[in-house]
């Protein structure tokens, strides 16, 4: 057989068999996605709180101490926030809602007198003709609502094996770690580094994207704010929380904020926060993104893509909020389990013991010196 044709079925069977192993994971995960997406994000959960809870055990607490104070103050910073944005929509509602209805009257009136010089009739009949879809979905839009109320209770349930998950990391993992590295008997130490280089890249990558996000959530925030946009504290929580999805959440959540800014102010604060998006984007991806996150995440755009909408596909949003940092770690991890430890140096060999120096020769007295005595004149 011709060398190329050996070399080429050697490599081929190998990437069949890889593909296969691959693939056999992928549909594991898929069929353990309530167990998978949980643990991935109890992780990510953990790589956050975890500086906290070392300082309180560095500062003398317990493990279990100065883990029950970091669950609680996590909690309390969630339920602040979700009180503060609670209050505020439920009192800029119905005003978003005013606003929105004038913007639809002025957005008719332009269609009317605009460049298009549409008739009354016409928009009615557009109006009553998406009435009429809307009820030919009805049963649809039930069953999906039914489809919904299943969802939640299976997110609820996740939501609290997740919390289980990352209270037991936090004040148990490094007795974990030991415990799991047992089972790997002399290629404990290869494991051993792997582990360490990705958590160290998990606690990087989360604790600089949660530092971006911050930005983005306060820069939006701000801006809404200023221009007296209903709702601009979910908004902001919003814009955070979709930062956590590497450039596809950007844009969905500056699309929705887009959407309320134009229904509250008309489309010239719409396209002044488009623009103020933009620069923010920029600013982010060529500022915050190298300066924060570092060299932490490498990954070239299109692969980026590709990990979300893998990601997307076998977890949904969860999937895609989670599937980047995972590639992270693996990619990181990889590295490590094939590199070979350096030898040993060799002990260096000891000096040898010095001599004791000779003792130098006694210079003979001078003639006659030893016939006087001290003391005595001499003749």
């Amino acid at each position: 057989m011709p060398p190329t044709l050996n070399t080429l079925a050697a490599w081929s069977w190998r990437v069949i068999v890889t593909g296969a192993l691959v693939y056999l994971v992928a549909m594991i995960i898929a069929r353990l996605s309530f167990v998978a997406l949980p643990v991935a994000i109890a992780f990510l959960l953990a790589a956050l709180l975890f500086p906290l809870t070392n300082r309180l055990r560095a500062a003398g607490l317990r493990p279990i101490y100065a883990t029950w104070i970091t669950m609680l103050v996590a909690f309390a910073f969630i339920i602040g926030v979700g009180f503060i944005i609670g209050v505020r929509a439920n009192d800029e509602f119905p005003r978003l809602v005013a606003q929105i209805q004038q913007t639809a009257r002025d957005a008719q009136n332009w269609l009317i007198t605009g460049p298009f010089h549409l008739k009354e009739a016409q928009i009615a009949d557009f109006v009553e003709e998406l009435t009429r879809q809307l009820d030919q979905q009805r049963g649809q839009i039930t069953s999906t609502v039914l489809t919904g109320a299943t969802a939640i209770i299976e997110v609820l349930a996740s939501i609290v094996l997740l919390l289980f998950i990352a209270f037991f990391l936090l004040k148990d993992g490094d007795r974990i770690w030991a415990w799991f590295l047992r089972a790997f008997g002399s290629a404990a130490p290869r494991v051993d580094r792997a582990g360490r280089a990705a958590w160290r890249t998990l606690s990087h990558y989360v604790l600089g994207t949660v530092a971006v996000a911050a930005v983005h959530g306060v820069i939006i925030g701000v801006v809404l704010a200023g221009m007296r946009v209903p709702l601009w504290a979910p908004l902001a929580v919003l814009i955070f929380l979709a930062s956590f999805i590497p450039i596809v959440g950007i844009f969905f959540a500056g699309g929705v904020a887009t959407l309320v800014v134009f229904g509250a102010q008309g489309w010239v604060y719409a396209l002044i926060f488009v623009g103020i998006l933009i620069v923010e984007q920029q600013l982010e991806n060529h500022v915050l993104q190298p300066l924060i996150v570092g060299r932490a995440l490498e990954f070239h755009p299109l692969a980026i893509i590709l990990v979300l909408a893998v990601g997307g596909v076998l977890g949904g949003i969860a999937g895609a909020a989670v599937a980047v940092p995972v590639t992270a770690v693996i990619y990181r991890a990889l590295p490590e389990l094939r590199r070979d430890e350096p030898p040993a140096l060799p002990p260096a060999a000891e000096p040898p013991p010095e001599s004791p120096p000779e003792p130098s020769p006694k210079t003979p007295p001078p003639p006659g010196a030893g016939d006087a005595v001290p003391g005595t004149p001499s003749r």
